[in-house]
């Protein structure tokens, strides 16, 4: 019998997965725009276990594996912040990540404080580019970082329907 993926909040025991995860997943990212020093690859364990408690993290399981996580928080302005969406590069193209995102969109309504979602990605991330259009974010903005990187602001409105489920 095969195991299905669970998505649950994230746990302080969860840390060193999701750090060795995310380590694995923005290798493409770095390679990409041949720059090793991003933050997700540099980024410390204690750094990871401080985000933790500062918002929702969220982690995909195959059993005990964790296979995916995202992390979102909400500013003062209604603002939901979605960061460091990742799945395992065997899980991807599966419908993971949208499952994931789509489940960081609804805790962070659950909260009742979002008014939109807005999250951003590398301008040749075209994988990541086409999946968030596909779950309804449009480009708001571009940051140039460096000559080689800009980012793609991309928001989307907290729906009724949202609110709905989150009642």
């Amino acid at each position: 019998m095969g195991m299905s993926v669970t998505i649950s909040a994230a746990t302080g025991h969860d840390a060193e997965q999701i750090l060795k995860l995310q380590y694995l997943c923005y290798q493409r990212e770095a390679e990409l725009y041949n720059d090793y020093s991003i933050e997700p690859l540099t980024q410390s364990l204690d750094d990871l276990r401080a985000e933790l408690g500062e918002g929702c993290v969220l982690v995909a399981r195959l059993g005990a594996e964790v296979v995916g996580s995202v992390r979102g928080v909400v500013d003062e302005d209604g603002t939901a912040a979605i960061a460091k969406l990742i799945v395992h590069p065997r899980m991807q193209r599966h419908g993971l990540g949208g499952r994931l995102l789509a489940a960081i969109e609804e805790r962070l309504a659950e909260e009742g404080a979002a008014k939109r979602y807005r999250l951003f990605t590398g301008h040749r991330s075209e994988g990541n580019l086409r999946l968030y259009r596909r779950c309804g974010y449009a480009q708001v903005g571009t940051e140039e970082v460096n000559r080689r990187l800009s980012l793609v602001l991309l928001e989307k409105t907290v729906t009724a329907s949202a609110f709905a489920t989150s009642a």
